[in-house]
C-alpha cells in the first residue's frame, strides 16, 4: 500500500508538472487567434439549405478576418476539411479563399479525414507552423450535405479480392449500423441514449437562448427558397435551427429505430444531417504578438488512431487517452471535453469507457442537438470550445470524434482569455 501511495504521488506530481508545461507560454507555441462559425443549419429545410460551400467558407472566412483584425496578405497557407464535394472539394476552396478575398498567393488545399477533416485542417497547419514552413495559417472545414449527400459516395467498382478482407469490407457498413453494433456489443441501452440525447437538446437550447453561441457565429445573408411556396427570398441566418425545445427522453422513446428494426438507434439519439462551415485562425506566438493579433490559447497537440471498421463510434476512447499520454496529462488535468456525437450509443460508450464525468462533456450540448456539417465539425468544436473555455475560465480542453471507417481523433488546447 505504501509502495502505490508513492507511486500516486508521483504520478500527480508529475502531472502537475506537465500541466504548468503546457500552460507555459513560449515565443514557439503555435497559437489560436481566431476560431468562428456559421449557424448549423438543418439540411434540405434549414437556412444554409441553397448555399453553397464555397459560399459559406468565403463567409466564415471573411468573419474571421473581421474578428482578428489579421492581415489577408500574410495568410500563407488555408487548409479546408471537406467530405462530400466531388473532387474531395479542392477547386471549390480554392475559389471560396479567393472570394474571402484573400490574395493569389494564398495556398490552398482541401482535406478529408471524414467526421475529423476540420481537425485535420488545424492540425495540418498547427504542424506546418511548428515546422517553420508557414508563420500564419487556417484550418477551416465546410459541408453541404443537402447538395452532397449521398451524391455518387461511392466508386463504380470495388476490388473483389479487397472485399474478402473482413475489416476492410466493414468500411462500407452504413454509419447507423456501425452505431447498433457499439450498443449491441457493449450494452448501450435505449434509455441511456435517449436520456443523453435528451440533455444535449436541453443543454444547447439552454445555450441559445443564454445568447452563448452568438460569439463563435458569423450570421450569413443568403438567398433562400421557401420548400413550400418555392418563392426565392433572402434571409439573414444568425444562429443554429436545428435546435428542439422539450424534447424529453420520454418522448424519444415513442421513435422508431432507423437502421434496425430491433435497433436503438433513431433521428432524435444520433447527430442531425447539416449544414455549416468553421475556420481556425493560427500564428507562431512570436508573430501573434508583433502583429498585435489576438491570443485565444494554444493548439498543444493531436492524435489519431485507428480501430475496427464495424465499431467505427469508439475512436474518441481511444484518441483521447493517446493525446494525454503525448501531452504528459491525466484525464483530470482536463477543464472540458467536445465530444462530437455522431450517435449517443458512441458518445456515451466513449464517455463511460474513460470515466469522464458527464458534467465535463459539451457543456452547451453537441451534434445530436444542432448537427455535425462532416467536414466542418472538427473546427466547429475549437470555435465551440474556445467560447465556452472564455466563459468558464477553463484552462485545458480536448475535441475529439470518431470518424468512418473506423478511427478516431482528440487534440488538446489551452486558454488564455
Amino acid at each position: 500500500m505504501a509502495l502505490e501511495r508513492v507511486q500516486q504521488i508521483g504520478s500527480q506530481i508529475s502531472s502537475t508538472a506537465s500541466k504548468a508545461s503546457i500552460l507555459t507560454k513560449w515565443d514557439s507555441d503555435v497559437v489560436i487567434c481566431g476560431a468562428v462559425r456559421t449557424p448549423i443549419t438543418k439540411s434540405k429545410k434549414g437556412g444554409l439549405k441553397d448555399t453553397c460551400p464555397e459560399e459559406m467558407l468565403s463567409a466564415v472566412l471573411r468573419g474571421l478576418v473581421e474578428r482578428t483584425g489579421v492581415d489577408k496578405t500574410l495568410v500563407e497557407d488555408i487548409a479546408v476539411g471537406t467530405v462530400l464535394q466531388k473532387g474531395s472539394g479542392a477547386t471549390t476552396s480554392r475559389m471560396g479563399v479567393l472570394h474571402a478575398g484573400f490574395p493569389t498567393s494564398t495556398a490552398v488545399n482541401a482535406i478529408n479525414r471524414q467526421c475529423s477533416s476540420g481537425l485535420a485542417a488545424t492540425q495540418q497547419i498547427a504542424n506546418e507552423i511548428a515546422l517553420g514552413q508557414i508563420e500564419i495559417g487556417i484550418g477551416a472545414g465546410v459541408e453541404s450535405m443537402t447538395l452532397n449527400y449521398g451524391a455518387d459516395a461511392m466508386p463504380a467498382k470495388m476490388s473483389d479480392d479487397v472485399m474478402e478482407n473482413e475489416d476492410a469490407a466493414d468500411c462500407l457498413l452504413p454509419m447507423g449500423i456501425t452505431s447498433e453494433n457499439v450498443a449491441t456489443q457493449f450494452g448501450i441501452t435505449r434509455q441511456t441514449q435517449d436520456e443523453f440525447a435528451a440533455k444535449s437538446f436541453a443543454k444547447a437550447v439552454a445555450a441559445q437562448k443564454a445568447g452563448k453561441f452568438k460569439s463563435e457565429i458569423i450570421p450569413m445573408h443568403v438567398k433562400w427558397t421557401d420548400p413550400k411556396s418555392e418563392e426565392e427570398k433572402e434571409i439573414d441566418v444568425v444562429q443554429d435551427d436545428g435546435l428542439r425545445e422539450g424534447i424529453t427522453a420520454e418522448g424519444l422513446s415513442k421513435l422508431k429505430p432507423a437502421f434496425s428494426k430491433t435497433g436503438t438507434t433513431h433521428a432524435g439519439n444520433a447527430s442531425q444531417v447539416s449544414d455549416g462551415a468553421a475556420a481556425v485562425l493560427l500564428a507562431r506566438r512570436s508573430v501573434a504578438k508583433k502583429l498585435g493579433l489576438p491570443i485565444l490559447g494554444k493548439f498543444v497537440s493531436c492524435a489519431v488512431v485507428g480501430v475496427k471498421p464495424d465499431v467505427m463510434g469508439i475512436g474518441p476512447a481511444f484518441a483521447i487517452p493517446r493525446v494525454l499520454e503525448i501531452v504528459g496529462l491525466s484525464k483530470d488535468d482536463v477543464d472540458f471535453y467536445e465530444i462530437n456525437e455522431a450517435f449517443a450509443s458512441q458518445a456515451v460508450y466513449s464517455i463511460e469507457k474513460l470515466g469522464i464525468p458527464y458534467e465535463k462533456v459539451n457543456p452547451v450540448g453537441g451534434a445530436i442537438a444542432f448537427g455535425h456539417p462532416l467536414g466542418a465539425t472538427g473546427a466547429r468544436q475549437i470555435a465551440t470550445g474556445y467560447a465556452e473555455a472564455k466563459r468558464s475560465g477553463a484552462s485545458i480542453f480536448v475535441t475529439s470524434m470518431c470518424i468512418g471507417t473506423g478511427m478516431g481523433a482528440a487534440a488538446v488546447f489551452t486558454n488564455e482569455q
